[in-house]
């Protein structure tokens, strides 16, 4: 290998473990990428770590993996690339191509890029208890523009309609530990890989719990009284929107710990309506794609990551699983993305 090669394979390499930091439904991490020469990125969904039973339609996949495309695009524009994303290119002949990137064209990184790639480490989901403190209304408005940018719409609730959603969880949560095979799959990731243990957060020791149940909870904690929700929508409810979702979310996530805001997920709700195989009906606000919780917790440990050699796909393992056709769209990347 030439020292121009052996660059090129360093500089890919740091784009891909950048890739790999994204959040995902219980730390799956269900992409993989294929590199096309010097310049061309190709995200693949793999499907040996999809989750059938609580993710029958893909969606959870889809927007785990738009956030890890997000941080491939943050990445490269901290490198000096501008890159040309076209979301799912080829839905008819490679369903499990989400997307492609094209970082042909170099650009001056942007200190925007630079600090938000710098980020990249710190975000974390946080499941202890957070402190009382509300979150500044001009933190607020910059998480919603975050999400804006990104074609999706944070809707901030209310006092009222979080205690709503907090009951509508505990009940889908009930619901959900009645079934047999959701809760087996949950337990496949949730011991031993996944989400560890260590990553449960505590016993709610109060009337609020705000947080996700995996049964492997440790130790007691007290939660914040009144959790600040937030619920991540978009236009339409279709693999093309979950992509822009997981972009929409991951970039909010950077942006709230750019102010050291805390997130954690309440999507047992969302969990439920795909195992149901149902939509939203359309809504003027959009369709839910996360439920998250938002505050100002204790620094969280970080969740493990697959090396970077296992995210490299080879030819003969793609799985290819078809869950609808869409025409190709080449995204605007005019924005520092």
């Amino acid at each position: 290998m030439t020292t121009a090669h052996h660059t090129i394979a360093l500089a890919v390499r740091r784009l891909l473990v950048a890739a790999g930091e994204a959040p995902s439904v219980h730390n799956t991490q269900p992409w993989r990428f294929e590199v096309r020469g010097d310049d061309v990125i190709e995200l693949l969904a793999d499907w040996d770590r999809w989750l059938p039973v609580s993710d029958p339609r893909g969606r959870s996949l889809h927007v785990s993996s738009g956030a890890a495309l997000f941080n491939l695009r943050i990445a490269a524009r901290a490198a000096g690339r501008r890159p040309d994303v076209r979301l799912l290119p080829d839905s008819e002949k490679a369903p499990d191509l989400l997307a492609t990137v094209d970082l042909e064209t170099r650009e001056l990184p942007t200190a925007e890029a630079r600090e938000m790639y710098g980020l990249i480490p710190v975000r974390r989901t946080n499941r202890m208890p957070y402190d009382e403190r509300l979150i500044p209304a001009h933190v607020l408005s910059a998480l919603r523009t975050a999400a804006s940018l990104e074609r999706a719409r944070l809707i901030l609730l209310d006092r009222r309609s979080a205690d709503d959603m907090l009951d509508y969880a505990a009940l889908a949560q009930d619901e959900l530990a009645r079934d047999s095979e959701y809760v087996a799959e949950l337990a496949a990731w949730t011991s031993g890989h996944g989400v560890p243990s260590h990553m449960h957060g505590p016993l709610a020791d109060g009337v609020v719990d705000p947080i996700r149940d995996f049964g492997r909870r440790a130790g007691s904690g007290r939660f914040e009284p009144r959790p600040q929700l937030a619920v991540l929508t978009t236009a339409g409810d279709e693999p093309m929107d979950w992509l822009r979702a997981g972009q929409a979310l991951e970039r909010v996530l950077l942006v709230a710990a750019r102010h050291g805001v805390s997130a954690s997920f309440l999507n047992q709700p969302l969990d439920l309506r795909d195992m149901r195989r149902h939509s939203d009906p359309h809504h003027r606000r959009g369709h839910p794609q996360m439920i998250m919780r938002l505050g100002y917790g204790p620094i969280a440990p970080r969740a493990p990551r697959r090396p970077v050699n296992e995210l490299l796909a080879q030819h003969t393992g793609r799985t290819a699983r078809r869950h609808g056709t869409f025409a190709p769209a080449r995204e605007d990347t005019s924005a520092t993305r």
